[in-house]
């Protein structure tokens, strides 16, 4: 699928996706997955349904949602490089990943945010689980930084 609004556009191809340039972005900058090894970027690409943000062929944001595309959906990765922040793209990308006819049947959707709380309340219609006591998580730490992240790669958009 894929959606326009002015210079951007967002599509469902994978790939169209600059691998390279979300890979250094979640190892060097996102909180929630600093660290996270290429291999594990590629695999994870490669088994969610994913949503990246393009001005004009150069990829500037990137979401993926993983899903039985039936019952739940987990909405992770989501990010807009700082040099198009402010546009309104986060808020855009989240309406276009709800209205994708895998995820608009949905009966639950999750995601884990440590910043972005009102943005997911406001444009996508989250709130706080009803019952968190009720939900478990098996969590392994895995030390993914093992020294200096790596360079972005020579092809990659994110230098241009």
């Amino acid at each position: 699928m894929e959606w326009q609004k002015d210079q951007y556009s967002i599509s469902t191809d994978k790939s169209k996706l600059d691998v390279g340039m979300i890979h250094h972005f979640l190892y060097t900058t996102a909180y929630w997955a600093v660290g996270r090894p290429m291999d594990v970027v590629r695999k994870s690409i490669e088994n969610s349904l994913c949503f990246g943000v393009y001005d004009g062929e150069t990829q500037v944001g990137f979401a993926r949602m993983v899903t039985d595309c039936a019952t739940v959906g987990w909405m992770c990765d989501v990010f807009i490089l700082p040099s198009h922040r402010g546009r309104g793209l986060g808020r855009w990308l989240v309406e276009c990943i709800l209205e994708h006819p895998d995820v608009s049947g949905l009966r639950r959707i999750l995601l884990n945010t440590r910043d972005a709380h009102e943005l997911y309340e406001k444009y996508g219609g989250f709130r706080s689980m009803r019952a968190p006591e009720s939900w478990m998580e098996k969590f392994t730490e895995t030390p993914f930084r093992r020294g200096k992240p790596p360079a972005v790669p020579k092809d990659s958009k994110l230098l241009g």
